[in-house]
């Protein structure tokens, strides 16, 4: 333990008697020298406690001094090789360089950054060669979520590794043809390579933070052994204004998870300029982090301050740090010595004092703390060996380190993408690169021989970690799903009592719990709305998952349905966050992958707070390949009827069409969701697709028939022949999805009782699924490939028999398919805001209901009688469409 240093009386505005301030400071270093740092902090706590009690309101600030955690003479002993780590840090920065000027000297409109893997190269590198555990035969290693903007920089590390090659180098952001790194990391597109795309900012940190509570959840319910992973977060400091960056810190903290640490590099600049130019973004994360629960680590400033900092007794420099703002410290970034010395320290007679024969070389050497390989270590070594909270790590760096005036501390940083001759000599000086004059200006990428000391380190450090990373696992052992039969025999052939679909797939994936085999592998999930799905027996069943388990007797305790929390628990309550549950399914739905546990998560949520409000991670849960099931519940624009605007979804089914491995389905009946939960199950458990279902249902009771096996194969297609009403052929077809078939099935009977018009009515699962077979087709037949490729909507629909359809989504929806159908196509759908009343009056307001279907089939089939529906039905359009009220 070293002695605290004395303290002199600090000259603070106000103080009416330095003497006594002296007295309690000495008294606190007293503290310190005999009796150790926890013993005053105890003490500390106990007096903050007092005042709290003694009515005074005043706190001191909710962050430290700015300076580092971890005083140079804790810090641990460098472990490795530091001139070697160095100089292959040096190599890694070129590489990166060289390959993003490259690519935009070639073509100038692929983009790609510089600026930020050059801040955050020694970052990534303490990682790499000390921490960053991979995969072995014997134990699953960590996971790492890496900072998009530095791509390069892993791409670069990869090129030496042997993994990825020259050519492959030279087509950054060249993926067409084959063989070119994409952009960010997207699993999509390099599978073998990244496990999780982080390019969308904020989707990142929240999804580290689940997939460390994934990891806990596996282990305590027995399925893998996931004690000595950690999950690795690193981000930038600009990202945390993402309101997802800081969403889950408080989980994070209540659940203890001491396996997840964040690092995020604060080179104090977002794209444009300061994340916090009037202010201290260090400060203010350490507050927010801190304020949640974690553990915070400062690493400000380089080893070459720690002299300035011990002779620095009357603490002029925190005094300084502590007025300075991050446009301040951007402004000196950017500049040189001379500069620094005239406008920082000659500004203070104590700090001029302190670096009195100092040159201005000197000062240019007095680097950040994240750029120093010693500092970042002593950080990570401190996070892996803390316990009971997670960490993260706050280090400062400059944006564009050693990019010189073509880029450092520069407002223009961000959007850097070449540097010109003097700038590449000045970067191959700054950092003693052995590369002659014609490799530097024609950018060649630079590789040590095979036995050099670099690429033995190299290889060496990287064995003792497990191999390589990045790098994704494609395949997981596959899990048989149960007969059909074996738990949807009720859907198959229902009982005729009036249920909604939402009950029909609650008890569906209820019974696939019961499977012995299958069963400990589904995942409930649900943000705070499992009563109003039906899913309350599911709480004493298998219990609601918690880290402590119940430390409360519940309210309703005494009942068949009683609120359970356990440590084995199956099921996530998520609270109300639809990030946070997205995150969890994300986490659950990727498992086959980034553990080797094929897992079947069920995520039930009000369909639109879906696709709606998360959007983007969904779309990042596609890039993951991730495999599972969304239920959007309550789904429709008036099967939702007393909600209102801005719950009534019409919108999420056509958004979930656009995403490419999203398998999306709106069911009219039980029979119909069971046949696709059991397709797609199959498909993702045994087959290992990599793709993922959405299945909206709804609330509204209604009888369900029986689905004859001869259906399945078309439910699954997108639609099947439901049946007919009237005599003779049918002179239209009726297509009706979800609730609004219903609509449909008591339209043909008015057509055919009141109109004598005989119908075909057709129940459509699945728009987006005929739309995307009808669309491959036609690219078959246009293009080159098989020209008698036929859709299932061709042979369906074929004919010149008008079609109607009807649903309770956007008129776009059903128009998916319009232009695959040859005979005339009318589309009726839910555009607009939504409303409060009963099914009926909004269905009759957006015109969907049967009355309006019959009109609209009789404007296709007999315009003569049309007019006469109109009238008798009452159907008068208003001046103003629905959507326009």
């Amino acid at each position: 333990m070293g002695r605290a240093e004395p303290l002199t009386p600090l000259q603070i505005d106000g103080d009416i008697d330095p003497l006594e301030t002296r007295e309690w400071l000495d008294a606190l270093s007293g503290v310190v020298d005999c009796a150790g740092p926890q013993r005053a902090g105890f003490l500390l706590e106990q007096l903050g406690q007092h005042a709290g009690h003694l009515g005074l309101d005043h706190r001191a600030h909710p962050y430290s001094a700015y300076q580092n955690t971890i005083p140079a003479h804790a810090q641990p002993p460098y472990p490795g090789d530091l001139a070697i780590e160095q100089r292959l840090t040096a190599i890694l920065r070129w590489n990166a360089l060289a390959m993003v000027v490259r690519a935009n000297k070639a073509y100038g409109e692929l983009g790609g950054h510089l600026a930020s893997y050059a801040s955050a190269a020694e970052i990534f590198e303490v990682g790499f060669q000390h921490f960053f555990r991979a995969d072995t035969a014997e134990r699953r290693g960590d996971l790492v979520f890496f900072q998009p903007h530095s791509a390069p920089g892993v791409y670069a590390r990869a090129f030496l590794e042997g993994r990825l090659s020259e050519d492959q180098l030279a087509r950054y952001r060249q993926e067409v043809d084959g063989g070119g790194l994409c952009s960010y990391p997207h699993p999509w597109l390099m599978p073998d390579f990244w496990q999780f795309p982080t390019g969308s900012m904020g989707i990142g940190p929240i999804s580290a933070i689940y997939q460390a509570r994934f990891l806990r959840y596996l282990e305590h319910r027995g399925i893998a052994p996931t004690a000595g992973r950690r999950v690795w977060g690193v981000f930038g400091d600009g990202e945390m204004d993402e309101p997802e960056s800081l969403a889950a810190l408080s989980l994070a903290a209540r659940e203890r998870l001491d396996n997840l640490t964040f690092v995020i590099n604060c080179n104090l600049q977002r794209l444009d300029g300061p994340v916090r130019g009037n202010g201290q973004v260090i400060n203010e994360l350490e507050a927010l982090f801190s304020g949640a629960g974690w553990n915070v680590i400062k690493v400000v400033w380089g080893s070459e301050w720690d002299a300035l900092f011990a002779r620095d007794t009357q603490h002029a420099l925190l005094k300084r740090f502590a007025a300075m703002v991050d446009g301040e410290y951007q402004n000196l970034g950017a500049k040189d010595g001379d500069y620094n010395l005239s406008h920082f320290f000659h500004q203070d007679p104590e700090l001029k004092a302190l670096v009195a024969g100092m040159s201005a070389a000197d000062i240019d050497g007095l680097r950040r703390g994240g750029h120093d390989l010693r500092k970042l270590h002593a950080a990570y070594d401190a996070a892996v060996r803390h316990t009971g909270r997670p960490t993260v790590i706050l280090a400062k760096t400059k944006k564009g380190f050693g990019m010189g005036n073509a880029g450092e501390s520069r407002m223009t940083a961000h959007q850097q993408k070449k540097l010109d001759t003097d700038a590449l000599h000045a970067f191959r000086q700054r950092f003693q690169l052995p590369i002659d004059d014609a490799a530097l200006e024609s950018m060649q990428f630079y590789k040590p021989a095979e036995n050099s000391p670099e690429m033995r380190y190299l290889r060496e450090r990287r064995a003792a970690l497990g191999g390589f990373l990045p790098r994704r696992s494609t395949q997981a052992p596959a899990l048989p799903v149960p007969p059909l039969q074996a738990y949807a025999g009720f859907a198959l052939a229902p009982d005729g009592r009036e249920v909604s679909t939402t009950t029909g797939v609650v008890r569906l994936f209820t019974n696939l719990i019961k499977d012995r085999a299958i069963g400990p592998r589904v995942v409930p999930i649900v943000a705070d709305e499992a009563r109003t799905f039906g899913m309350a027996n599911l709480f004493r069943q298998i219990g609601i998952y918690s880290p402590v388990g119940q430390l409360y007797e519940p309210e309703d305790a005494g009942s068949m349905l009683y609120y359970k929390e356990s440590r084995d628990g199956q099921l996530l309550e998520e609270g109300i966050t639809e990030a946070g549950a997205m995150a969890s399914w994300t986490a659950a739905a990727t498992s086959y992958s980034v553990n080797g546990e094929p897992m079947l998560p069920f995520y039930i949520y009000y369909s639109m707070f879906g696709f709606q409000r998360v959007g983007d991670m969904i779309w990042a849960a596609a890039d993951q390949r991730a495999r599972g099931f969304l239920i959007g519940a309550t789904a429709g624009r008036t099967t939702l009827s007393g909600e209102g605007l801005q719950h009534q979804d019409g919108s999420s089914q056509l958004v979930a069409a656009t995403v490419p491995n999203c398998r999306a389905y709106d069911p009219a009946f039980i029979g119909e969701a069971a046949v696709i939960i059991d397709h797609g199950a199959r498909a993702m458990l045994e087959q290992q697709r990599d793709e993922f279902y959405y299945i909206t249902v709804n609330n509204e009771n209604y009888a369900h028939p029986p689905l004859p096996e001869s259906a399945h194969a078309d439910v699954v297609r997108g639609m099947y022949r439901f049946g007919t009403q009237g005599d003779g052929a049918p002179r239209v077809r009726l297509l009706g999805s979800g609730p609004i078939l219903r609509e449909v099935i008591a339209a043909a009977e008015l057509l055919a009782q009141d109109w004598q018009v005989p119908s075909e009515i057709w129940s459509v699962t699945s728009f987006p699924e005929l739309a995307r077979d009808a669309r491959e087709c036609e690219r078959q037949q246009m293009f080159g490939g098989d020209a008698d490729a036929t859709s299932h909507v061709a042979r369906c629909l074929a004919g010149s028999t008008p079609v109607v359809a009807a649903t309770d989504y956007v008129r776009a929806y059903a128009q998916l398919i319009a232009p695959y159908v040859p005979a005339r196509y009318i589309a009726l759908g839910t555009d607009g805001f939504g409303r409060s009343d009963t099914r009926g009056a909004l269905r009759r307001f957006f015109g969907i209901d049967r009355h309006h279907i019959v009109a609209a089939a009789l404007h296709a089939v007999d315009a003569t009688r049309h007019a006469e529906a109109v009238a008798r039905y009452g159907l008068q359009a208003t001046a103003e469409a629905p959507w326009a009220r």
